[in-house]
């Protein structure tokens, strides 16, 4: 989510930060190319060397090679193309056309597929790029198709329409004359200099000693035909601070702006609200504020409070070193050229967007494709408040580019120092921005074992544990004052869990009269409620493409025996078929009464059951927005109304969304609700669009920063009938210890052939009498004869 403010895009000498950047703005991308290199390992002893492995085949969703982007470019700036780009773009003005995003277009399934199972030709490759083009009237956004590559006498330059089911691929772009409209306003603000100095103790008036900065909200307001714009002042960090505490220094002073056109003679102040009262203008605000007894709100004040680092205290023995995780032997394989990852019976290539990130592709188990393909699609984060910046405000944030903004991951805090990185990078304006070590993949321990089992009998007694490791793919998103942080973790029984966890500085609200829309959690601020939905696709293949959604309902039910004299309250289960997409829209279930899975009714196992996958909530209850009809996100955000759908794979259904859908709320690029025309989905090849996130009201304990103990969701997809027992029964990393069972009574341990480098551990601590035994039987059988039931 970007809250514009902290991204300090001076105008005028720095006196006024613009907020809501154009993706393709050079101020924006400026400031984060002057990234640090990667960051080393503390201890260079701790690296694992990587196993080495060839991809199958070459990654066909991979990244733009340099010389095809170079070549793009080069052919792009050509006159014929008639795009009459500036270029360098260092010198453009808000009234020339920019080059933006150059990126690969994702393969067509059907293409993909045909080359990666039918020994077909590799896909043909396009490239998508977009021109901000100021030269316009009305500024907008276009996107473009290139190729096929690389660039020949057949490539050509076409509208990228295909994805989008609005039917074109032009976006207004109404907050182009943003930095020249907020640059504008210094002389106004000046105007209020003493009211200002009064009321916040801080100033506007065009200069770099300037003490406040204004902030839009995101997306402009359209208003009966007319470009609205609401702004908030807030207090910037405090002088020689590095911490970005804007987003919890607003002043609780707001200014409505119309700003229609291009020209600065069209725009114009509408209203000042402070204290939640509406004046018409500064000089109505002015005789307001020179009136005895003019109700004055307390000064947002930067602080220690407010700075991420260390704080006064100490926990005890704290000083002691913690765990540390290490891995001496690494159990990964990864080709680094082409994104190639193979751990244990798992499979995948990795895909990566300047909007999105990353995302995993031909994911296999077993030697089986199970997902065609699984990642994000849309980052919402709508906000509600008293105030019109909080009311006004909900982000689209691939907008900002989720890929473009990842990282140098910390080793050793981010990720352990033994997982293996990748860079990412992504283009625009020309320059390409690489980010080193911005994704991680390490084997962990999920601290709790997968399996476990204590018992015995006459003969004898045994305990059996399986250790829980998980490997896990991560990247983290730095959005604004937010931090994503994306796991796609794989578990030993063939399940995956797709999660998400969010830190970093909240946005915070004034707390004057918003006491119904969050806690009063500092002297001047309210942690502003806000819901996050986080949108992913995942593209099932299980045993082929045609598959089918099942719903398999646990009911009460008073059911007759023929063993009974009267009916008996009991539970029962009820299998249902989605049949079409009219029915597709779908709520996790109430007391999780519903198992939810994707099968394939042409393949049942030997036993009658259809193989399939499951899917349900991991970690909490993941949400869709709250707020019904959004008046700000209008038609942008379709997808964020149930918790997940069912839809068919089309090639031109790639993505529910687009990053410029929130550009113009009445008539996106893509609407997720045209996506449901009733085909069918029963045996066919399906997708599950799902959603994670949280409802956030931040309290006390989210400053400086919110931490991700409960800022996290995910969801669990797991074999569901897929397999003919549990395969993590196959991993040499349990032990099985029968007890007393020696020649000498000793216990007998199974470590099964793996290696052993831990701590040594004693295991004749495990004694079981034969008593013992006698006495846990005797129990059991009293138990069962009672009329009990037990385990």
């Amino acid at each position: 989510m970007l809250v514009s403010a902290i991204f300090s895009l001076a105008f005028l000498g720095g006196s006024i930060v613009a907020a809501l950047p154009s993706p393709n703005d050079a101020s924006f991308l400026g400031l984060f190319r002057r990234q640090a290199p990667a960051i080393p390992p503390a201890n260079p002893v701790c690296n694992v060397n990587n196993l080495p492995i060839k991809a199958p085949k070459p990654n066909i969703w991979g990244d733009l090679k340099s010389e095809e982007i170079g070549s793009i470019i080069k052919w792009l700036l050509k006159p014929e193309q008639g795009l009459n780009i500036t270029y360098p773009s260092d010198n453009a003005t808000a009234f020339d056309n920019i080059l933006g995003v150059v990126e690969l277009v994702m393969p067509n399934k059907t293409d993909a597929l045909n080359y990666m199972d039918n020994g077909g030709k590799m896909p043909k490759r396009y490239a998508r790029v977009t021109v901000d083009v100021g030269n316009s009237d009305i500024p907008y956004l276009y996107e473009y198709m290139v190729g096929p590559l690389p660039i020949s006498d057949k490539t050509t330059l076409q509208p990228y329409a295909f994805a989008y089911n609005g039917g074109h691929s032009r976006t207004p772009a109404y907050a182009r004359d943003m930095g020249r409209w907020l640059g504008s306003q210094a002389g106004m603000m000046s105007r209020m200099y003493d009211i200002t100095m009064d009321l916040l103790g801080t100033y506007i008036n065009g200069t770099d000693n300037d003490t406040s900065i204004l902030t839009p909200i995101d997306p402009i307001l359209q208003e009966d035909g007319r470009m609205m714009v609401w702004v908030e002042w807030r207090k910037p960090p405090a002088q020689g601070s590095i911490y970005d505490t804007t987003t919890l220094l607003g002043q609780g002073l707001f200014m409505k702006f119309d700003v229609t056109g291009r020209s600065e003679s069209e725009w114009k102040l509408l209203n000042i609200l402070y204290d939640n009262i509406m004046y018409d203008s500064i000089g109505e605000f002015r005789n307001a504020w020179k009136k005895p007894g003019f109700h004055k709100l307390p000064k947002a004040e930067d602080g220690d409070w407010a700075y991420a680092t260390k704080h006064e205290g100490k926990l005890p023995h704290d000083d002691k070193l913690p765990p540390i995780a290490e891995q001496k032997e690494q159990r990964w394989q990864v080709d680094k050229d082409a994104k190639y990852v193979k751990w244990m019976d798992f499979s995948f290539y990795i895909g990566f967007s300047r909007d999105l990130g990353v995302a995993l592709f031909d994911v296999q188990y077993k030697g089986e494709r199970i997902l065609y393909e699984l990642g994000l699609q849309e980052a919402v984060a709508h906000y509600a408040g008293a105030d019109p910046r909080a009311s006004l405000t909900a982000y689209a944030d691939s907008f900002y580019g989720m890929g473009s903004l990842l990282f140098s991951l910390v080793r050793g805090y981010d990720c352990p120092t033994y997982a293996t990185y990748l860079d990412t990078a992504t283009v625009a304006q020309g320059n390409t921005s690489t980010n080193h070590d911005s994704i991680c993949m390490f084997e962990m321990d999920a601290g709790y074992p997968i399996q476990r089992h204590f018992g015995g009998n006459r003969n004898g007694a045994y305990v059996t544990v399986t250790k829980n490791i998980a490997f896990v793919l991560r990247s983290v998103s730095t959005v604004g004052n937010y931090d994503y942080t994306f796991d796609y973790i794989f578990y030993y029984d063939g399940s995956i869990e797709v999660k998400v966890r969010a830190s970093g500085y909240i946005q915070a609200a004034y707390y004057a009269h918003n006491h119904d829309y969050g806690y009063r959690i500092h002297e001047h601020l309210s942690g502003s409620m806000h819901s996050h939905v986080l949108a992913f696709k995942a593209d099932f293949d299980i045993k082929g493409r045609k598959n089918t959604f099942e719903k398999t309902a646990i009911v009460s039910k008073a059911v007759e025996y023929p063993w009974s004299k009267k009916p008996r309250n009991t539970m029962k289960l009820e299998r249902s078929l989605i049949e079409n997409e009219d029915d597709g829209k779908i709520n996790w279930p109430s007391n999780g009464a519903s198992i939810y899975s994707v099968i394939n009714v042409d393949k049942p196992n030997k036993y009658g059951e259809y193989p399939g996958y499951r899917i349900m909530p991991g970690f909490g209850t993941p949400v869709h927005l709250q707020i019904e009809k959004s008046p700000v996100l209008k038609n942008v955000a379709e997808f964020s109304t149930h918790h997940l759908y069912v839809t068919k794979q089309k090639d031109t259904e790639p993505r529910l969304a687009a990053a410029a859908n929130n550009m113009d709320g009445e008539h996106p690029l893509v609407e997720f609700g045209k996506f449901f025309d009733g085909e069918s989905v029963k045996q066919e090849d399906i997708v599950v669009w799902f959603n994670l996130g949280m409802h956030h009201v931040p309290h006390t304990g989210d400053l400086p920063n919110t931490v991700m103990t409960g800022a996290q969701s995910s969801v669990m997809i797991s074999p569901h009938n897929y397999l003919p027992e549990d395969a993590s029964r196959q991993t040499m990393q349990q032990i099985h210890i029968a007890m007393g069972e020696g020649a000498n009574g000793d216990n007998v341990i199974s470590n099964f052939g793996k290696k052993e480098y831990i701590c040594a551990a004693d295991y004749e601590q495990f004694v079981w009498s034969s008593e013992r035994i006698k006495y846990q039987d005797e129990q059991r059988s009293l138990h069962f004869t009672s009329g009990n039931n037990g385990n």
